[in-house]
């Protein structure tokens, strides 16, 4: 199928060259045409050096330099990304400029940076103008300050300025100034952002031999902050590079989890370029990659980050969701057994999940009850829920009611203990007040959750309630068209209500999206209508 698709890419590429006026000899369109057929494959590698052979022959064929620059960014040809760039000149993408600007900024290209920062601010990408150009200044033994204190309008633009600020004190020696601005600025910026503005904090203080008060915002548990506070390294320097680097992998971080696209490849790439001593950066461009299914070339970039580095276990477990991403599920499971083995916890958690993903919750089961002995106060609770979840799943339910009772008791305020304990033993016919009541509580604590929804009315559905359950699985059905359980339910509510019509076609939408045995069920309803009430 690979091939096929990729024979009627070359193809349709080939009839739209005969149908276009002639604008190189044969050799460069065979190039070309031979990049165009390379790009779905994962060796990004083959295509880029097509195109640098194309582009070679065409350079001022803006087609040729458009294609090129895409697949050199995927491939880490960043030298034929620059090439292409400049060959498409303003009708490049906004994004490479950033390019342009770790190359000139490791190159010590004061022009090259200055037309590049020039040329963000009048883009789509102008938040990032002022913080850049405040690093440049910094690099040249001027005053950065007052290009950020410009920022007023825009609320992005006013805390990346913000950001800058005080990792640009802290490079500058002003370093309680510097450190009381980066608190102020965490106030702001939470989860992954403000771990990754800590360590770049913390390696502009270790750079300058302030290891202790390095380590002092090294708190918590997550393993870089941990691996650096224990082994902090040489630190870093305050650079024009280290600044853009910081910067991109910021914005990066922020975009990672959206829909894929251009712009969190090329912000990676561009912070690996700037400072290589970035391995978060890495981190990002791997899974960037991945979504964008070079999965080789991902794997390959993880493999550059030392056993050493502080993100070294976030490498590990990159590997094994990027494998896992791809569909190489023996692969991955392979790999996460083998960390696992070594006895850390989120290793062991992490293969745990991944075996309930490859539908081996018996497998799963003694690593979830063995992570329990571990656990403190906060979150034993889950580890009972998934425990108990697990030995659900693979059939033992006379084991796994009293972990799902012990996570309801530990936790007696989570809508995903009530709502799996109560579901769990109403469908089962036990404790149908009980039940019902748990369910009552998780959905009062959690209304927008439609899971939780589907749950109370399919509840009140087997205790006879159809008045109560039809409008709550109904605003369940309409808030989640992709969910064939809550589908499925309400045909079978229909159905007991009389109303045959809508309840064959609530089953026929549920099998449009219906995986596994469900899609024998559903036609069975749809023939003869439901057997028995589950």
């Amino acid at each position: 199928m690979g091939r096929t698709i990729r024979t009627c890419k070359l193809l349709a590429l080939a009839a739209f060259v005969v149908a276009a006026p002639a604008q190189a000899a044969t050799p460069d369109l065979l190039a070309y045409l031979k990049a165009r057929a390379a790009d779905g494959d994962d060796a990004a590698g083959v295509a880029s050096t097509y195109y640098a052979t194309a582009l070679d022959a065409s350079p001022d064929d803006p087609t040729v330099a458009a294609y090129a620059y895409r697949q050199a960014i995927a491939a880490g040809n960043l030298p034929l990304a620059l090439r292409a760039a400049a060959a498409l000149g303003a009708a490049a993408p906004a994004d490479a400029d950033l390019l342009v600007v770790a190359d000139a900024a490791v190159r010590g290209d004061r022009a090259a940076v200055d037309s590049a920062i020039a040329r963000l601010a009048k883009g789509q990408l102008s938040i990032l103008a002022a913080p850049l150009a405040a690093w440049a200044e910094l690099e040249r033994g001027r005053d950065p300050m007052p290009l950020l204190a410009t920022q007023r309008d825009d609320v992005v633009a006013r805390r990346f300025a913000s950001e800058a600020r005080a990792l640009i004190l802290i490079a500058q020696g002003r370093h309680v100034e510097g450190v009381t601005a980066l608190r102020v600025a965490l106030g702001i910026t939470g989860g992954q952002s403000s771990e990754d503005l800590r360590i770049s904090a913390a390696r502009l203080l270790i750079g300058a031999g302030r290891i202790e008060e390095a380590r002092g915002l090294l708190l918590g548990d997550a393993a870089p902050i941990a691996a650096l506070r224990a082994q902090p390294g040489d630190g870093a320097k305050a650079t024009l590079g280290f600044g853009a680097s910081a910067l991109f992998t910021r914005v990066a971080s922020d975009i990672a989890l959206g829909p894929p696209g251009p712009l969190p490849l090329a912000l990676a790439q561009a912070a690996v370029l700037a400072d290589p001593a970035n391995d978060r950066a890495r981190l990002l461009l791997a899974y960037a990659l991945g979504r964008g299914d070079y999965v080789d070339r991902a794997l390959a970039t993880l493999s550059t980050i030392a056993p050493d580095s502080p993100y070294a276990e976030s490498a590990n477990a990159g590997r094994v969701q990027i494998v896992a991403g791809a569909d190489r599920m023996d692969e991955a499971l392979a790999h996460a057994k083998t960390l696992a083995e070594r006895g850390d916890p989120s290793a062991i958690q992490r293969y745990a999940d991944l075996l309930m993903a490859a539908k081996r919750p018996a497998d799963a089961a003694p690593l979830y009850r063995r992570m329990i002995g571990r656990a403190t106060t906060d979150d034993g609770w889950a580890l009972w829920l998934q425990y108990g979840g697990a030995l659900d799943e693979a059939g033992d339910w006379r084991a796994a009611r009293p972990a799902l009772e012990r996570a309801v008791t530990l936790a007696p305020n989570e809508p995903l203990a009530l709502n799996y304990l109560g579901y769990a033993r109403i469908t089962r016919g036990e404790q149908i007040a009980e039940s019902e009541a748990l369910l009552e509580r998780a959905s009062r604590l959690r209304p927008d959750d439609m899971a939780i929804t589907d749950s109370l009315g399919w509840a009140y559905h087997l205790s006879g309630k159809q008045g109560r359950a039809l409008p709550l699985i109904e605003r369940a059905a309409a808030a989640s068209p992709d969910n064939a359980e809550i589908g499925e339910h309400l045909g079978d509510i229909y159905w007991a209500l009389g109303r045959r019509f809508e309840a064959r076609y609530a089953w026929r939408a549920a099998l449009l999206v219906a995986e596994g045995d469900v899609p024998a069920r559903l036609e069975a309803k749809i023939a003869d209508g439901p057997a028995a009430q589950r």
